[in-house]
């Protein structure tokens, strides 16, 4: 989510690690036929429109998934909003609506997720990872409904040039809400069925385009807590030359956690943070 995670995380309200062994294995069996319920609010298809105006349809579908997200496809089912943040989006429908992809895919060396990071030359947060995102555009449609579904893969398309007829989408996570920036954000779960190139579209906005093995980001040695200057804290990862921190390390956290591949880390090893970030 370029220029948009801020130094508040989401990631420091449920307590204790869930154990497990510390990530997915292989690609696992396939999903069953029958889809899972659409998430609240979704019906399930939405018309998609891309940067060149084509449109299309994403359906929101578990059907064909690899087994290994099974336990991420349980957290759609079970897991609230303030399990994931202690801020949520503010009453009166107050806030920026906008959404980030968080895009599952298979690598040579197993499951892994597509990240970005922002270029340095920019005046907020340069060098930041994130996920693909951005706000709500009106053409996105209703933000309660299958809007958020259209903007991530709109903005993702547009960020690292991915193709969205190649991402399966399979639900969402419960919003969020960003103080700092004031973005009330939809986390949209998606398998990266049929990969495509990705690359830094714009070099001005973003300067590379990567993915992370969840092996890596389950790795205890590549997990810290990142102090702010400000004194706000967060998980953090330190994967792939990068730091992860902020709103993009709090959601991957509490997914990790959550759907019981996080391993025990030491909680008490600190990254500063730099004051500008």
């Amino acid at each position: 989510m370029t220029g948009r995670d801020g130094s508040e995380d989401p990631g420091r309200s449920a307590a204790g690690a869930a154990g497990g062994s510390g990530g997915p294995a292989g690609r696992g069996r396939a999903r069953g036929p029958a889809d899972r319920a659409a998430p609240a609010g979704i019906d399930g298809v939405g018309d998609v429109s891309g940067p060149g105006g084509a449109t299309g349809t994403v359906t929101v579908s578990t059907s064909g998934l690899p087994g290994w997200l099974d336990p991420v496809v349980t957290i759609l089912d079970t897991v609230q909003g303030r399990q994931l943040s202690r801020f949520l989006p503010p009453a009166g429908g107050r806030g920026r609506p906008s959404a980030v992809l968080v895009l599952f895919g298979e690598g040579a060396t197993g499951p892994e997720l597509l990240l970005m990071e922002r270029a340095g030359g920019l005046r907020s947060h340069a060098g930041q990872p994130s996920f693909p995102g951005g706000a709500l555009d009106p053409e996105d449609g209703d933000p309660e409904t299958t809007g958020p579904l259209r903007a991530a893969l709109r903005e993702a398309e547009e960020e690292t040039g991915l193709d969205p007829e190649g991402v399966q989408v399979f639900g969402t996570l419960p919003k969020l809400y960003i103080p700092v920036s004031g973005f009330v954000v939809t986390p949209v779960l998606g398998w990266w069925r049929a990969p495509s190139p990705v690359g830094a579209v714009d070099p001005a906005e973003t300067a590379r385009v990567f993915t992370v093995p969840v092996a890596d980001l389950t790795d205890p040695a590549n997990r810290a807590t990142a102090v702010h200057p400000r004194g706000h804290q967060g998980p953090a990862f330190l994967v792939e030359s990068a730091l992860v921190w902020g709103f993009t390390a709090g959601v991957i956290d509490r997914i990790l956690h959550f759907a019981g591949w996080e391993r025990p880390w030491d909680r008490t090893r600190q990254v500063p943070l730099d004051r500008r970030a």
